[in-house]
């Protein structure tokens, strides 16, 4: 549909999954792209596949949960690739291995889920709010989670973190609205990334038995509500969290 045509997305922890598949669904709309992540070898194949389709890519590799990082590299993005239309806030995990029910959990593991789940998120935000309110115009899509909607066991620190990102893009949103810049965050639920690797067959068929629609996304399923919220199409809707979840949770 080319509802991106011209314009710059930047999507944070592209190399894999969501992120992954949101950057070459906004390339696909036309979008020339600005990504970021930790992990070199993915992002650069997240580059290549959106660089054959037309898309102009800057790829930065590093930590986003680094102010010093996030704050250089959007000084970069403004140099070397202009005007940021489109933020995706991807960057986010739960503590994975280290996951445990709240009385045996730590507060190392929640500062990390919080700093990668929310902190980054906030950093990158506050790097592209002043030209978006300046220009009049910007689209910001964060990344959250059904996780505190469900209130599942055993992630209590994500699903606060998830949350966090919810309250901040509504508070957000309202801030931005005179200036027409749309703020809403994507909920997505279990979706099909390298994350469900580590869990148990036994276990996943549990959660798929709760989903109303009975299977589990594909990242390009988060990608097309992302490339929606990303869009003119959207133009009027701020400070919404679009669950897409097969129904586990409604709304």
């Amino acid at each position: 549909m080319r509802r991106l045509e011209g314009k710059l997305a930047v999507v944070t922890g592209a190399a894999n999954g969501i992120g992954r598949a949101s950057a070459l669904r906004f390339a696909s709309e036309g979008a020339n792209l600005a990504i970021l992540d930790l992990e070199a070898d993915g992002l650069e194949a997240t580059a290549e596949a959106a660089r054959k389709g037309g898309a102009t890519v800057l790829t930065i590799v590093g930590n986003c949960t680094d102010e010093a990082f996030i704050t250089d590299s959007f000084k970069r993005i403004y140099k070397d690739a202009g005007f940021v239309d489109v933020l995706m806030n991807n960057v986010g995990q739960s503590a994975r291995e280290r996951a445990s029910e709240f009385y045996k959990s730590t507060s190392d593991v929640w500062r990390f889920v919080i700093d990668v789940s929310l902190m980054s998120t906030l950093i990158a935000s506050r790097q592209v709010v002043p030209a978006m309110r300046e220009a009049g115009k910007g689209k910001i899509v964060n990344v959250a989670s059904n996780a505190g909607m469900a209130g599942e066991v055993g992630i209590s620190e994500y699903a606060a973190a998830k949350m966090g990102v919810i309250g901040f893009t509504r508070s957000l949103a309202r801030e931005l609205a005179p200036f027409k810049v749309n703020v809403n965050a994507l909920c997505p639920g279990v979706t099909k990334t390298r994350v469900l690797e580590r869990i148990s067959e036994e276990f996943l068929q549990k959660i798929r038995d709760s989903i109303p629609l009975g299977f589990f996304a594909e990242p390009e399923d988060i990608a097309a509500a992302a490339a929606f919220l990303a869009s003119d199409d959207s133009r009027y809707m701020t400070g919404q969290s679009v669950v897409v979840d097969g129904g586990r949770w409604m709304v």
